[in-house]
């Protein structure tokens, strides 16, 4: 009888999470449109007729406040619902057994989460704060028979990860819905005024906060996910101009080293390793100097990049290889706060050129390309955030983007024969690991 009175009290459009099965199950929209509320309300139905492990989970949880457990605590009041029991960190419920946890996804939490084999059902609130890394650990993780993940979303940007990934070309496993205030029967009054309140004054936020529309892509973003897109698209260039390659190398144990091999208005392709040390990083450099006899190969000279420079130099290749320094002053002084400002400059103008330019498909590239915020110094130049806070937001480092813009380090003016671009294959694979050659 309770769970009719809870059922009652769910917009329709919410159904299929009682009525449905699918892998995944992704809301979307703007506020008032109740996605939290049904969300807990049927998840609290659920966990009363059979024994389920639910893990109620967000990108960031510093705290059990930070998370659904509030809420569900006053689902339960407010459906007095005795036979659930409140803990200071879970829920269970006393007759079936079921047990509701809560867990932070990025940072220390992140082991914890690899153990969640036995979850019968994911609930991922704010999903479009969740980072490509936390969902690429998540999703393998939720694993049992018939187990779900349900995800509620108010999408931020056009490139959020999840949406990027689950929702824009969905499959036969994922049910993906829309839903705003106007669809959810129960939405306060005063809630209605105010976005009609919006809707008259600010059109603009409107869209995004009430209608669950992507902000714009605002005047501080430096690359547009458009200008991106229009570059994957196939074409018919032919490589007329020097090979050049951009090498981006590993700080730390989860970055990667990443090779881009751009040819004027192609790029290639990306070449990943992970786990090398300098001198294997060198000794592949080397035979792809060697074999596919680039203009320049220009090489981040941060951290341990400096050390793979010194042992190229070393190996008389010093004309070939130059060492570039982010953080050091741009070639045009007057216009860049650096040269890593420069840089990216320089590639976003390779994007937006009105002749066609090919980049090689990669929603992981789109978003690192799309991730960096621009500003200005006190003299009008231009100056880009930190790396540190686009690894935040993104929860990896942007080895791809940055191998990318490498490649615009300086003009190449070399007019050196055109490698045969297509017998990389023979000795690359897509992915490198840690093996030698």
């Amino acid at each position: 009888m309770i769970n009719n009175v809870i059922t009652a009290r769910i917009p329709e459009v919410f159904a299929p999470l009682l009525t449905s099965h699918y892998r995944i199950k992704l809301y979307y929209g703007g506020r008032g449109g109740g996605k939290s509320y049904a969300f807990a309300d049927s998840l609290l139905i659920k966990g009363r007729m059979s024994k389920l492990l639910i893990a109620c989970l967000r990108e960031v949880q510093d705290s059990i406040k930070d998370s659904v457990y509030r809420l569900l605590c006053e689902r339960i009041s407010f459906y007095h619902l005795v036979d659930y029991e409140i803990r200071e960190n879970k829920i269970i419920n006393r007759l079936t057994g079921s047990e509701f946890i809560f867990k932070g996804l990025r940072d220390t939490d992140i082991q914890k989460i690899k153990s969640l084999e036995g979850v019968d059902i994911a609930w991922i609130e704010e999903g479009q704060s969740i980072s490509q890394k936390s969902w690429d650990i998540l999703a393998p993780t939720i694993r049992k028979e018939g187990s779900e993940i349900w995800i509620s979303m108010n999408r931020e940007n056009e490139n959020d990860p999840l949406w990027t990934m689950l929702a824009a070309h969905p499959d036969e496993r994922t049910f993906v819905a829309k839903v705003n205030y106007y669809d959810n029967p129960f939405c306060p009054e005063e809630l209605k005024l105010q976005a009609q309140k919006c809707q008259k004054e600010r059109p603009d936020d409107y869209l995004h906060i009430w209608l669950g529309q992507p902000r714009k892509s605002g005047s501080m973003q430096l690359i547009y996910p458009a200008m991106v897109r229009r570059a994957f698209e196939p074409k018919n260039i032919l490589p007329v101009s020097p090979l050049v390659i951009g090498l981006d190398i590993a700080r730390f144990g989860d970055d990667r080293t990443v090779f881009c091999l751009r040819q004027g208005r192609i790029c290639h392709k990306f070449i990943t390793f992970t786990h090398q040390d300098i001198v294997s990083i060198a000794d592949y450099c080397q035979v792809m100097i060697r074999d596919y006899k680039p203009a320049k190969v220009f090489l981040d000279a941060g951290g341990i990049g400096a050390g793979v420079y010194d042992i190229l130099a070393s190996r008389g290749l010093r004309r070939v290889v130059r060492a570039v320094n982010f953080g050091s002053r741009a070639i045009a002084e007057d216009r860049y706060c650096n040269r890593r400002a420069e840089m990216w400059d320089n590639a976003r103008d390779w994007l937006s050129s009105e002749l066609e330019v090919q980049l090689v498909p990669n929603e992981e590239l789109l978003n690192e390309l799309c991730s960096v915020n621009k500003a200005y110094d006190s003299k009008g130049r231009l100056l880009l955030e930190s790396k540190d806070e686009i690894k935040k937001r993104l929860g990896r480092s942007p080895d791809l983007a940055d191998a990318f813009v490498l490649t615009f380090a300086e003009p190449v003016c070399e007019q050196a024969p055109p490698p045969p671009v297509c017998s990389i294959e023979k000795l690359f694979s897509d992915d490198h690991s840690g093996g030698k050659w």
